[in-house]
């Protein structure tokens, strides 16, 4: 793929993201060796060819930048002001069994903030990418405008460990909920794909336990909603990047608040 190292961060990290869903596409039904990781987890070797697609691209084009990547760790300085968050395969159990609800994110993180970053479908051919200010979809080389709507009451749970909010929350317990039941109707895709969908109108909102400052798998998502005009936050209405607050992206601040309200009947329930 030729590289022009004078094109902006954006354009970059769609570039990458795209490289890395031509591999997962490519890859994908085959008989696929398994690398085990702890808990149950794994990663392919689509995972790890996708990933090298996708450092390929960053490196050629920012050769002193800083990656934080899925499968292959931490390279450059500690304390490097650029760093590239990649996620080479987002749903790899559901990739595992050639189910196609997977998605390959790639973030910069300048300083503190990510000011530009992607999300590609592999098997949709979109990618939705954001310069840190505005949230498109890229569709065949036309790039359209992401419009979050709470319309469809979907909303998208991520029901996989770790749950270091537990017992003060836990996501499945929001789904039994009937104040939860009243408003929305749960999605579970176990990737964060979904996240993106909710800047693209498609989801009311995704809720999570886990740490999603410099996360690999939220970074990209958690930047396309915040340029798309959704209510982001922690658990607990914090910032989204503060330790282990696990993350509510909404389409809007009435979803958001709804949604929080049912998180913290968790930590406050009637007696």
């Amino acid at each position: 793929m030729p590289i022009n190292r004078g094109e902006s961060d954006a354009e970059l990290s769609v570039a990458a993201a795209r490289a890395g869903a031509a591999v997962v596409r490519e890859l994908y039904g085959r008989r696929l060796e398994r690398y085990e990781k702890s808990g149950g987890d794994f990663a392919t070797a689509a995972d790890l060819a996708a990933e090298r697609a996708v450092l390929e691209v960053l490196r050629a084009a920012r050769p002193g930048d800083a990656v934080t990547a899925e499968e292959s760790g931490r390279t450059g300085a500690a304390g490097a002001d650029r760093r590239w968050l990649v996620d080479p395969l987002c749903g790899t159990l559901n990739y595992a069994v050639q189910s196609m609800l997977v998605g390959v994110n790639v973030a910069l993180r300048v300083g503190r903030e990510v000011t530009a970053a992607a999300t590609a479908d592999p098997f949709s051919g979109e990618v939705f990418w954001t310069d840190g200010e505005r949230a498109r979809v890229r569709r065949d080389g036309a790039d359209a405008e992401l419009t979050p709507t709470a319309g469809s009451a979907l909303v998208d749970v991520n029901l996989d460990p770790p749950f270091p909010n537990a017992p003060g929350f836990r996501a499945a317990r929001l789904l039994t909920d009937p104040g939860f039941a009243e408003r929305f109707r749960p999605r579970v895709i176990s990737s964060s794909l979904a996240v993106a969908w909710v800047a693209a109108g498609r989801r009311a909102a995704y809720v999570t336990d886990g740490a999603p400052a410099d996360s690999v798998h939220f970074a990209a998502g958690i930047a396309l909603c915040r340029a798309a005009g959704c209510t982001v936050t922690g658990l607990y209405g914090e910032p989204p990047h503060t330790g282990a607050g696990g993350l509510i992206a909404a389409a809007d601040a009435d979803t958001h608040a709804a949604l929080l309200e049912l998180v913290e009947r968790q930590r406050t329930p009637a007696r």
